[in-house]
């Protein structure tokens, strides 16, 4: 039984049926991990596996599937793969929606200063470009002091320095509120830099082929890399990190 920090999925099969032939197709087979608090999971696997779909199940969006989930005690806080903001909102009052009533008040500046947007609160999504907005996305879900963060491809639009150091933010915050991450992403050295554990995704219907904890030296990442490649396909005929597709 998993404490109330934690998070344990349990996918034992995810099927999905086409609306025109009737067909059913499974998608999912046999998906189990945990994560415990503070840690950082980072979710690979080639185009149309399953990423996103897990991801929902994850966060109770999809609840037809056979199997079970159990999230970490407290708020969840999201960033889907498009922003979201709400556009008749500026920026600063994007970050407070997602407040409860009772919930402590966010520091909304600091949380714009600590994604890059410092002094930007004011302005409107229309005056945003797309990596701003990604960044305000960011700063909404950890205003929740969330005890899972679940980001679905949250830097593919930014710069590879800024996405780095977004992705620090995001590690620093788990280590120290003690929140489980659950990071979907195609860009493998950034997520070896962050995550502790790299789960992947692999066949039709999509398993979990691959749950291997990422050590903290240059030369035992550098290993799990090469071992990655090696392993699967689709990340050694992308190279290092490669562009962003659609899931299902």
């Amino acid at each position: 039984m998993p404490g109330a920090g934690q998070l344990s999925v349990r996918i034992g099969e995810k099927r999905f049926r086409d609306p025109l032939s009737g067909g059913v197709r499974e998608v999912l087979r046999g998906v189990a991990f945990d994560g415990a608090p503070g840690e950082v999971l980072a979710l690979f696997g080639p185009s149309g596996t399953g990423k996103t779909t897990t991801l929902r199940i994850v966060l109770g969006l999809d609840r037809d599937f056979t199997g079970s989930v159990r999230r970490p005690a407290g708020r969840i806080g999201v960033v889907f793969q498009e922003p979201l903001l709400l556009p008749w909102m500026t920026v600063a009052d994007n970050v407070r929606t997602v407040a409860l009533p009772g919930d402590e008040a966010a520091d909304v500046g600091a949380l714009l200063d600590e994604v890059g947007l410092a002094g930007e609160g004011r302005r409107m999504p229309r005056e945003l470009s797309l990596g701003m907005a990604r960044r305000a996305a960011l700063a909404r879900a950890l205003s929740v002091s969330p005890g899972l963060l679940v980001l679905d491809e949250p830097f593919a639009s930014l710069d590879a320095g800024l996405g780095a150091q977004l992705a620090q933010v995001v590690a620093r915050r788990a280590r120290h509120d003690g929140m489980v991450v659950l990071l979907a992403t195609h860009d493998l050295d950034q997520a070896l830099a962050i995550a502790d554990r790299v789960l992947v995704l692999s066949g039709r219907p999509a398993t979990l082929a691959a749950d291997l904890r990422v050590p903290r030296d240059d030369s035992g990442i550098g290993l799990l890399r090469k071992n990655l490649h090696r392993r699967f396909r689709f990340l050694a005929r992308n190279g290092v990190s490669f562009g962003p597709d659609q899931e299902i």
